[in-house]
Order: C-alpha cells, then structure tokens, then sequence
C-alpha cells in the first residue's frame, strides 16, 4: 500500500512539474493523437502481429539512398518486404496510418549532407521517396537523418523540409489525394549541446513543413560509458542530460508542443559493474552487461525473473534499473511509462512513440501506455 501512494503522490509531482513548465505558445487547433512504434524486419514479430488497438502510426524501419543518385535503394527482397508491410496493416481494425522511415542510426551522414546541399540531389531524393511511398501503399514519409553535423548541414535541412512539403503538396495535387505526411526522428534537444559544435535544429522550418518529429529521449547513458546511469530520465538534478531539458529546449526555440512525440524505449541498456556491491547510479562498470550492452523489455523481465534480480524505482530521475550479481540494465517499465504519458499528456505534446514494436512482447509496456493516455479529446484516430 505504501509504494502505491508513493507511486500515485509520485505521478502528481510529475503532472505539477509539466503543467508549470508547458510553454503557452501552442496551436489553437488539436490535432489527433499520436501513438506509434517503428517496427523492423524480424521473423519472430511479424508486422501481421501488431495490435493495431495500441497504436495510430508504424514506421517502417528503415530504407537508406543510394550514394550516388541519392534515390531510395529498393531490392527485390525489401520491395516483398514493403509490400507485406502495408498490406498487412491495411487490414487492421482500428486501420492504421504507415510511415516509410529514411536512414537510421546505421546509416551515413555523410550521405544525407551531399543530398541536403544541393537543389539537383535534393529533388532526386524526395522524388524518389514520394514515389516509393505511393507505389508500395503508404500515407507518410519519416527522415532519420542521425546527425547534421553543423549549422550548414541544418540550413541545408531547412531547405530540404522546404523542398519536400512542396513536393508533397504538389504530388498531392496531382493525384487529387491527401498529402503524404511528413515527420522525423531527432536528437534530445534542440541544439547539440553536448558537443563543442553548436547546430540548432531549424525549428520555424519544423513547424512550418513537418506534421510533427519523433524527439530520441533515449539513450542518455549506455555501456559506451564507464558508469552506469538511466537510459531515458524523464529528470535529472545531475545534469542537463534529460527529457525534462531536451524537451523544455524545443518548445523555448519556439516548436510547438503539439508538434512533438515523445521518444520511449522498449529495451534497456546493460552493464557489467566493477563490483557488485555497488550498483545505484554512476556505479564503476567495466563494460557490456547482458545482451552485449543492450536487450528488449521483454528479455529484461525474463531476466528479472529468472535471476530473482532487485528492481529499483528511482523517483528524482523517473526511471527503473535492475541488478543481479554484476549484471545492471536500465530500462523504462510500466510504472516509468505511465509518468512519461502522463507528463506528455500534460505538457500538450502530440503523443509519444517506442522503438521499437514487439520488443514489450505481447505489448505489456504498449497496452499501459495507451490507456495512460487519458480523454483522447482530440480523437485519436489516424490523420
């Protein structure tokens, strides 16, 4: 009983503390929620496997531009994939809306700089997404460009978003059919901070050209570090190094709040500590734990379970580790997830998204997350 008024004066504080720091710059209108996952190619969850109950959007992950000519890469295999993709989804009840993702963390850059850079490699590019996007049945395109590298690769964004709304509008116009929707997958903050190079994000072109951005609150600490520390704090009295900060850093660049999803991951990051005794945050480690660093939500409970680990709820952070033996993992729960909507919800953001569909396994983590998602006045329906 105690943990659970804990938990409830808890989630409290969390709504106070989005309420107090919301921005009172927003739109007038209240677009439809958004609830979406990126989903990969994997045999053991099959898009056909999705519950189209818990979402509003899935993004296909990913398809990445030739080098040369700067147009999507689309094999035999991947064109079977698309196909099984949409097909699948289409047929859902509730229907679902599915965005074509562009990049990703494993892709170059470099490539993306080249293609942003000039006005010839630019309509290469968005021409080829726009009809890859129409031929295989989607109603959007997402870019994860991961990451500009300095203030002249995000003014050349700027004019890449430009360019591709006018693409779209008049694709649209021609085919007499609703435009595509257009969004993006971006860092934390407006401006990488962190780095010794200041580029801001082009954030009037974001509000004037895009439906919304997948913002990463994620990935704040991992085992690239030589200590542990949460995966996706909601706050941190340590540092900047938050959703609360990246967050409040968009909406003062003047983005409005209704234009952002926020990021959820449904996997943990893993450590392997220098000592067992000592496993609260900033714990010495000295390298890969479990999963060579990182596991899904649903290996995460397995492992709780079978090595009877301790599970802490950390409230100054909003976030939940585990520990056994020498093995640490951080990761959001259903608890962790709740506060997340509930602060979302309150901050009058658009919606949130995970990476990546079917790693909560039969949707444990996607489930409490819809139904956090408290009123839906603004019908969540797919638009």
């Amino acid at each position: 009983m105690a943990a659970t008024i804990s938990f409830v004066k808890f989630l409290l504080i969390v709504v106070l503390l989005a309420v107090t720091s919301r921005s009172t710059t927003a739109l007038s209108n209240s677009p439809s929620v958004v609830k979406a996952a990126y989903w990969f190619e994997q045999s053991i969850f099959p898009a056909s496997a999705i519950n189209s109950s818990l979402y509003t959007h899935i993004y296909y992950a990913f398809l990445v531009p030739n080098n040369i000519t700067y147009e999507l890469q689309v094999s035999n295999s991947t064109a079977e994939s698309l196909s099984r993709f949409t097909s699948s989804l289409s047929t859902k009840t509730p229907p679902l809306k599915t965005l074509l993702s562009i990049g990703g963390a494993s892709s170059d850059p470099a490539v993306f700089a080249q293609i942003a850079s000039n006005l010839i490699s630019r309509k290469n590019f968005i021409n080829s997404t726009i009809e890859v996007a129409r031929n295989f049945g989607f109603d959007g395109l997402d870019l994860d460009w991961e990451f500009p590298q300095n203030s002249t690769e995000m003014e050349n964004l700027d004019l890449l978003l430009q360019d591709w709304r006018n693409a779209i509008l008049n694709d649209a116009k021609r085919r007499s059919q609703l435009p595509l929707l257009l969004t993006g997958a971006v860092y934390f903050a407006v401006d990488f901070f962190l780095s010794t190079t200041s580029r801001p994000y082009p954030v009037a072109s974001i509000n004037n050209n895009m439906d919304w951005i997948n913002v990463m609150f994620y990935d704040y600490h991992g085992s690239w570090g030589n200590d542990t520390g949460p995966l996706a704090s909601l706050f941190d009295p340590k540092s900047n190094v938050s959703t609360q900060y990246g967050l409040n850093s968009w909406v003062q660049a003047g983005l409005y709040p209704n234009k952002i999803t926020m990021g959820i991951p449904l996997y943990g990051r893993t450590w392997e500590l220098k000592d067992p005794n000592v496993h609260g945050f900033g714990a010495p480690a000295v390298g890969a734990g479990p999963g060579n660093g990182a596991m899904a939500y649903l290996q995460v409970a397995e492992f709780n379970r079978q090595t009877g680990a301790t599970v802490v709820h950390d409230v100054d952070t909003v976030s939940v580790y585990s520990y056994s033996g020498t093995s640490w993992i951080s990761y959001d729960d259903d608890l962790t997830v709740t506060a997340k909507i509930s602060f979302a919800q309150a901050f009058g953001l658009r919606g949130y998204f995970f990476w990546a569909a079917g790693f909560d396994g039969n949707g444990t983590i996607s489930s409490r997350a819809s139904k956090a998602w408290m009123g839906d006045k603004c019908k969540c329906i797919n638009g």
